[in-house]
């Protein structure tokens, strides 16, 4: 008689399924390619929200500053060696332009009695309200608004409040006003990021990306040759030329953009989700989303995207470290132009340096993306950024030239370049259901340092010594950056849909 054959051991089920299921990544590259004119068209329309971005975001560097001032009797040895003139008597100084060309001279801020932060209360109050808007509407656009239509309405107040920010009477109602505008404005480039890129498949994600960047570099570079035309008459009226502008564009940004089809596949929306790809797509599209995960059964609130993220371990450490890396970078990205007319330079020039130093970090993160390391590159710049923020503070410490504006404006660059390669990290490390959230989050952590950033350049002016806070900027960026080393590196990784997803593609669990 023959012995039974013992049965196999038994074995554990796989935790994840043996496949990976298809994806909108996979529709988009199969369907339609990696890009066509459409999609670039759309892509294109949608990053010139960055334009708007960035005039609002730098405009207080023009608004607000203290023009130059001369002294009544130019050999009167106490008026030539004073660092500003609010210990000097009124008659023996004047402004070299109108009072009404800024704030700090329309009210007399630079030398108001009150805290040191008084002139740097405007920019610091549109960065808090960058920030508390980040906060209060980071998830709208992955829930109930989408992509299009959060940055239509974002367009839309911010450049009615900023045409509003040219009525107001004093400092207090302006500084409530640019809150306002910053509330707003707080998704725009979110919105705009993830929308743009979204709309292509991975092959382009990255350069699409960096169109966004460009355009911001494009917006940042045209205010000070707005400011200078505008340097005889008032401050008032440079709103007014930013804000139209923005007004018209949100409108066609609601005719002329599509929504994004990955948002509306994982909201359940298959069949709009189908239309979408059909009008950006110049050829004939013959897919079908019965078998793409994402059936719309995880009804998102508004946030639902933010638990999501702090229930998962995994997920929660790579927020919290581009975070941090994002304050460092942030405060520096949004306190050197603030702080680049303490350094003895002309203020349009030196702003003009700093708008043309974001050209070549957006060329060569759109040129060299795809060959970047992103954990690699965020670390290598803030490090660079950090070293040479404290050289700049050193020589202005010494009253040096030529090196010390080199230094700042190659730390600027390297603060550029580390914003830039942080955001399209920070794409790739979390899936569609809450990238825009997660994008988001980041954004307000660069925010959160702008906070920061007036209120330290504007008490370093009240002293005279404008130069230190170049020392803490670079502190902290090199600080900050170093939070990227524990994050995994994502070059060359698709992207995925879902939290669930993404835990099968790296292997990683709760």
């Amino acid at each position: 008689m023959e012995e039974a054959t013992p049965p196999p051991p038994p074995t554990k089920p796989p935790l994840l399924p043996p496949h990976k299921p298809k994806t909108l990544d996979d529709l988009l590259e199969r369907c339609m390619g990696a890009l066509c004119p459409s999609q670039l068209a759309q892509a294109v329309i949608v990053s010139l929200a960055w334009v708007f971005d960035a005039q609002q975001t730098f405009i207080n560097v023009f608004a607000d500053a203290a023009p130059a001032w001369t002294c009544a009797d130019p050999s009167d040895p106490v008026c030539a060696h004073a660092p500003n003139p609010c210990a000097l008597p009124p008659s023996s100084w004047s402004y070299s332009l109108p009072s009404r060309a800024s704030t700090a001279s329309d009210w007399s801020l630079a030398c108001a009695r009150g805290p040191a932060f008084l002139p740097g209360l405007p920019a610091s109050s549109f960065f808090a309200g960058c920030l508390i808007g980040g906060l209060a509407l980071a998830t709208l656009a992955d829930s109930s608004l989408g992509r299009k239509r959060a940055l239509s309405l974002s367009c839309l107040l911010m450049s009615i409040f900023s045409a509003a920010t040219a009525a107001a009477p004093n400092v207090w109602v302006y500084s409530l006003v640019r809150f306002i505008v910053g509330f707003f404005r707080a998704t725009i480039g979110t919105s705009a990021l993830v929308l743009s890129t979204e709309l292509v498949g991975k092959k382009w994600r990255g350069e699409v990306g960096i169109l966004g960047f460009v355009c911001f570099t494009v917006g940042f570079s045209s205010l000070p040759a707005l400011a200078y035309y505008n340097r005889y008459s008032s401050w008032r009226l440079l709103y007014l030329y930013t804000s139209l502008p923005a007004l018209v564009y949100s409108l066609c940004v609601h005719f002329f953009v599509r929504e994004s089809p990955r948002w509306l596949l994982v909201r359940g929306r298959k069949e709009e989700a189908l239309d979408a790809l059909k009008s950006i797509t110049s050829s004939p599209l013959t897919c079908s989303f019965s078998s793409v995960c994402g059936n719309g059964d995880n009804d998102i609130d508004v946030y639902s995207a933010l638990k999501a993220l702090c229930a998962k371990r995994w997920a929660l450490r790579r927020l919290t470290g581009v975070m941090v890396a994002g304050f460092g970078v942030g405060m520096v990205y949004y306190g050197m132009p603030l702080g680049v007319g303490d350094l003895g330079f002309n203020l349009y020039a030196s702003v003009t340096f700093n708008a043309l130093a974001e050209l070549p970090s957006a060329l060569i993160t759109l040129f060299l993306i795809e060959r970047l390391n992103r954990r690699t590159s965020v670390l290598a710049c803030t490090a660079s950024c950090a070293v040479l923020s404290v050289t700049c503070a050193v020589e202005g410490g010494r009253g040096g030239g030529a090196v010390k504006m080199g230094a700042e404006v190659g730390a600027f660059f390297c603060a550029c370049t580390a914003f830039n390669v942080l955001l399209i990290y920070s794409l790739e490390l979390f899936p569609t259901c809450v990238r825009n959230s997660a994008v988001a989050m980041v954004r307000q952590a660069l925010v959160l340092g702008g906070v920061f950033a007036p209120a330290l350049v504007a008490a370093g002016r009240r002293s005279g010594r404008g130069w230190v806070s170049f020392g803490v900027f670079g502190a902290v960026v090199g600080f900050c950056g170093l939070f990227v080393a524990w994050l995994p590196e994502t070059r060359g990784g698709g992207i995925c849909d879902t939290l669930e997803e993404e835990e099968y593609k790296d292997g990683v669990e709760n």
